[in-house]
């Protein structure tokens, strides 16, 4: 068998533990399948004295992960530190100035930097490896640049944040609202204490941008991507998704066509019969579109110590195995520099709800400004009558531009009668 390969572990929480108890419980099957055995030689991490359920005893130990890439006796050095600066990338760096190879979980460093950090690999002639930056346990970087390199992708989709699709699916199922949902997540630990990144579409977006570079072979331009979250979502929006046939989900979605590309993180209502709308709870999806293979839908666990540890370890074993590449399919160089379609140019059908002063003439006036906006009504739901008191009305449009509907919900919030917000939400009709 071939020399061990040494691998030195930055960032001991949740997914360095457990990838510390995952290599240590199957090193014979890792060995017989890479070829060779995967040795831990090194950690790094600021507290030594924590107990982080596994054994390290016997790994060197380093406070200051920068410092373990330039000096530990590893040819491997795996970030699971977090963060798009500071000691994530520093360690990186660190460690292609040293010639070895990088394995991280860490989208946001892919996200703002993957290009950089891409290049800086393939000067050195080492691998940056990030499968477990996007979904989890399911091997969606690897599938996109192995599995349908025969294909031209011209779109995807994806439900890419466990935590929104939990809160979506718990609201749907007991009619809770978000605030009391969101706390049962972070009681569980699907959601952080802080949990914008993830509830405000952040997360998702992160990992949205690196799906579009990789299938569309295009250079990462996270700050393209149209970002909505789901704390405008209520118990009655799902409810009347359903009766209309539909379900919400926080949807990553990015599109390849003539004139660029398009990536937008939202909510959306996809109907029944999609692939995409069965995947529930902490679950995550990818869907792809390709020329040759049509369509794709890989699913499982988006995050959590053992799948994401699995996918970490899946880039080790192929280092080991001596199976590398670009780390975006092809050299950076090569990738191409596409326009980017704003928001805007989004053409679709839409769900509206308004609350409004039950009184003569309000419809009419709501009616009046979508026409002037060349907005057809596909369907109105209105359940029952309150004479001078707030009522809740349903549209769904026909097929419109994103343009006229912001034009109209500004307009139909001015009028007098609106007392919240409009709440918009796309509708996307993928196949089932």
């Amino acid at each position: 068998m071939a020399e061990a390969l040494k691998v030195a572990i930055a960032g001991l929480g949740t997914v360095g533990a457990g990838l510390v108890r995952l290599l240590q419980a199957q090193h014979d099957v890792i060995a017989a399948r890479s070829g060779r055995s995967i040795e831990i030689t090194a950690v790094a991490a600021r507290d030594k004295t924590k107990d982080r359920g596994c054994d390290l005893g016997g790994y060197a130990w380093y406070e200051d992960a920068a410092e373990m890439a330039r000096d530990a006796d590893a040819d491997v050095i795996v970030e699971l530190i977090g963060g798009s600066e500071g000691i994530a990338k520093e360690t990186c760096e660190a460690a292609f100035a040293a010639g070895r190879h990088v394995v991280t979980a860490n989208k946001a460093l892919i996200a703002h930097h993957g290009l950089q950090l891409a290049g800086a690999a393939e000067q050195a002639g080492v691998t940056l490896a990030y499968e477990a930056a996007v979904a989890g346990g399911i091997p969606v970087i690897k599938s996109i640049r192995e599995g349908l390199a025969g294909n031209r992708i011209t779109s995807l989709h994806g439900i890419l944040n466990g935590t929104c699709n939990y809160i979506l699916t718990a609201m749907r199922e007991t009619g809770r609202d978000f605030d009391d949902v969101l706390s049962e997540a972070q009681e569980l630990g699907y959601a952080e204490a802080d949990p914008s990144f993830d509830v405000d579409g952040v997360d998702a977006a992160h990992k949205l941008a690196i799906l579009t570079s990789l299938a569309f072979g295009v250079e990462i331009d996270f700050k393209s991507v149209s970002v909505e979250g789901i704390r405008h979502i209520t118990p009655d929006d799902l409810q009347y998704a359903r009766e209309i046939g539909y379900k919400i989900k926080l949807l990553g979605i990015a599109e390849q066509g003539e004139q660029g590309v398009f990536q937008r993180v939202h909510p959306v209502m996809v109907p029944m019969s999609a692939p995409i709308a069965s995947v529930e709870g902490v679950f995550n999806a990818v869907v792809t579109k390709g020329d040759f293979v049509d369509t794709t839908v890989m699913e499982g666990r988006g995050a959590g110590d053992g799948p994401t540890a699995s996918a970490v370890a899946a880039d080790i074993i192929d280092i080991a195995a001596g199976r590398g590449g670009p780390a975006f399919g092809v050299p950076v160089s090569a990738l191409r520099k596409m326009p980017t379609l704003p928001l805007d140019s989004h053409v679709g059908t839409y769900y509206v709800r308004l609350v409004v002063i039950d009184q003569p003439g309000v419809m009419a006036d709501i009616t009046a400004i979508l026409r002037d906006e060349s907005i057809s009504l596909e369907n109105v739901i209105q359940r029952g009558r309150d004479p001078g008191a707030p009522v809740t009305v349903v549209l769904t449009t026909h097929e419109t531009g994103e343009a006229a509907m912001q034009a109209a919900r500004a307009k139909i919030e001015a009028l007098g009668a609106v007392v919240e917000t409009p709440r918009m939400i796309r509708i996307e009709p993928f196949e089932g």
